[in-house]
């Protein structure tokens, strides 16, 4: 098994991986909430940990990954109620238009997507168990985790606790604007049926909060410990310290040793928000005429935890330099009589290229290292191509191993 090195959010360090459970991997990443579309922000991400999960199956391990959909929460149903139609008409077309656009940028999707709406009771579960052990507790019809009952509240972010509120203070909404944490007690459970939608269940009727969700999904399917979480850096501030902090109330362990977290997509140095209005979306490239296999080079070649400035220049630039490699990769893989003589490049040499690729994969997932290193030696045995002593044998070895490769990369036209 390859030696592979992970920039761990919770420890602050670059860390040798190593699983649970030899040879396979529980991992988590955050879905999209489908009250309203995903852009090419949230896109990153998932394009980040489709590498991840590519790439640990590369090395040799079985992926066990989750993927969820938010379908109830605040926003999605101030929206519908909004545009006077139900939560599922808001959400179903949102739904499908994440199917058909991750299916276009190669995002390997899994068979089943757990929902908010479909994991209520194992949220009312973990509520009970919280209230039981004292780390949450009913304020009227709701309910409400107290972070100061939960020692290391906050360890994922680093907050610092000295600047706790002495005072009770209590957030009753799913989530708030901006990067902010709110210091005081999150709500757990809606109760009643003030914005009907609900549930009748043992906590009484009303529906589970966003900051329970997550922790509801995981557990149900994946467990109580879990290999690695993902998601973008936004969801630093509160939710997956909240989701951290109701598995490990409940469970008295280690949730999740390692945590990843992807950078923003910046719009000509300006971060994506609709109140400026520099919010892309992905099927605005593609009427602009890019093709998915370049806005997916795009999003990934630079490295996941450094921000991305997209400038037009920067997309033009990224698919000539994809445009450049598929080219070399078509006609080196192109079958040339036998020359005869010594086989160039040897296989050695092919193999190494492999085995330099998952040099720099491992060092935190360094997809632009890893790709510059493919291209300096597909640029350098097109010398031989040339000259005509580039030999069919090699031409087949260097297909197998880029088709290897991109199935990690999935950036190649077929070849």
């Amino acid at each position: 098994m390859e030696q592979l090195f992970l920039t761990n959010t919770l420890s602050r360090k670059k860390e040798l991986f190593k699983s649970r459970e030899p040879g396979r991997v529980k991992m988590f990443t955050c879905g999209p909430s489908v009250y309203s579309r995903s852009h090419l922000g949230n896109y990153r991400t998932f394009l980040f940990e489709d590498i991840l999960q590519k790439y640990l199956e590369h090395i040799g391990y079985r992926v066990d990954r989750m993927i969820n959909l938010t379908d109830v929460e605040d926003k999605g149903i101030e929206e519908a109620q909004a545009k006077g139609i139900t939560l599922k008409e808001l959400t179903a077309p949102v739904e499908e238009l994440f199917f058909e656009e991750a299916r276009l940028l190669r995002i390997r999707l899994p068979d089943y997507f757990p929902r908010s709406s479909t994991s209520v009771e194992q949220a009312v579960d973990l509520i009970k168990i919280l209230t039981k052990k004292g780390h949450a507790y009913f304020h009227g019809k709701n309910v409400f985790y107290d972070p100061l009952k939960f020692d290391g509240f906050g360890k994922l972010f680093g907050l610092d606790m000295s600047r706790w509120p002495k005072q009770k203070r209590r957030f009753s909404r799913d989530t708030y604007p901006g990067q902010r944490w709110n210091l005081g007690d999150f709500v757990l459970w809606h109760g009643g049926r003030g914005d009907h939608i609900y549930w009748n269940t043992d906590l009484g009727i009303g529906r589970p909060s966003w900051n329970v969700q997550d922790a509801a999904m995981i557990t149900k399917h994946l467990g109580y410990q879990i290999d690695i979480a993902c998601g973008g850096v936004d969801n630093l501030y509160r939710h997956h310290d909240y989701t951290l902090a109701i598995v490990e109330s409940i469970s008295g362990e280690t949730f999740c040793p390692y945590w990843l977290h992807g950078a923003l997509v910046l719009v000509n140095g300006r971060k994506m928000s609709k109140s400026r209005g520099n919010v892309v979306y992905v099927d605005e490239l593609v009427e602009q005429g890019h093709r998915s296999s370049a806005i997916r080079f795009a999003m990934i070649y630079r490295h996941y935890r450094s921000e991305l400035n997209l400038v037009p220049d920067y997309l033009a630039w990224s698919a000539e330099r994809l445009e450049a490699f598929n080219s070399m990769a078509r006609t080196l893989s192109e079958t040339d009589p036998d020359p005869g003589g010594t086989v160039n490049p040897l296989e050695s040499e092919i193999s190494e290229a492999g085995s330099m690729f998952r040099e720099r994969m491992n060092d935190d997932l360094d997809v632009q290292g890893g790709f510059d290193l493919l291209f300096d030696k597909l640029s350098g045995w097109m010398t031989l191509k040339r000259e005509g002593r580039f030999h069919p044998r090699s031409s087949a070895r260097l297909k197998e191993e880029l088709k290897k490769i991109d199935a990690v990369l999935g950036i190649m036209e077929p070849i």
